[in-house]
């Protein structure tokens, strides 16, 4: 059976209609720009250059598919909310995800990386209605990054303001916060594993 460790890249996709026959099962991760997207996807692969982790927000600007065996596939979604990019490259960025999102029937569940020091902003709760029909984790990404009262804190708030498809997790891709539950999430979704968690 077919584990995150075995995904490769398979494609760069400007458009939805560019990506891989519609079937199978995926998951995808979206996230603001920086928000630790790459880091999360190389964590749960275990591959530390299968996405590409820059310190210049707004590198991703396409659908990348990464590939299991049997019509499976991780898809990194373009990052949005960096303000250095033009402003009409940014809706282009938001409207590309938003089309692969409503559109996209093999989608099993997504992923949303949120820097637990920013909290969800706009975009992220634009995403998170975007598709009540499939299960969303919510990574708070970063989270070593404040001590773990200020993290409880953080997350008993900002439950109060999730849509309840949305289950959140803090997550550091640094330390292994999270990445264990992540990753038997995201093989539960894409039918490769028996799991506890969001369903």
């Amino acid at each position: 059976m077919p584990t995150l460790r075995d995904a490769v890249f398979l494609l760069g996709a400007p458009r939805v209609r560019d990506l891989p026959p519609d079937i199978g099962a995926e998951v995808a991760f979206a996230g603001r720009s920086n928000a630790g997207k790459s880091s999360a996807l190389n964590a749960l692969t275990g591959h530390t250059g299968l996405a590409r982790v820059s310190k210049t927000p707004g590198r991703t600007q396409q659908l990348n598919v990464f590939g299991l065996a049997d019509d499976r596939r991780l898809i990194d979604l373009p990052g949005y909310g960096y303000a250095r990019v033009p402003q009409a490259l940014r809706h282009t960025f938001i409207a590309l995800t938003t089309e692969y999102l409503e559109r996209r029937q093999s989608l099993k569940g997504l992923v949303l990386l949120a820097d637990i020091r920013q909290g969800l902003k706009t975009e992220d709760h634009m995403l998170l209605q975007s598709r009540t029909d499939i299960p969303i984790l919510v990574l708070l990404s970063k989270a070593d990054k404040i001590n773990r009262g200020e993290r409880q804190r953080t997350l008993r708030e900002m439950v109060k303001i999730a849509p309840e498809t949305a289950y959140l997790l803090p997550f550091s891709a640094h330390t292994g916060d999270g990445l264990e539950e992540t990753r038997d999430t995201v093989l539960q979704w894409l039918g490769l594993a028996a799991a506890d968690g969001p369903t």
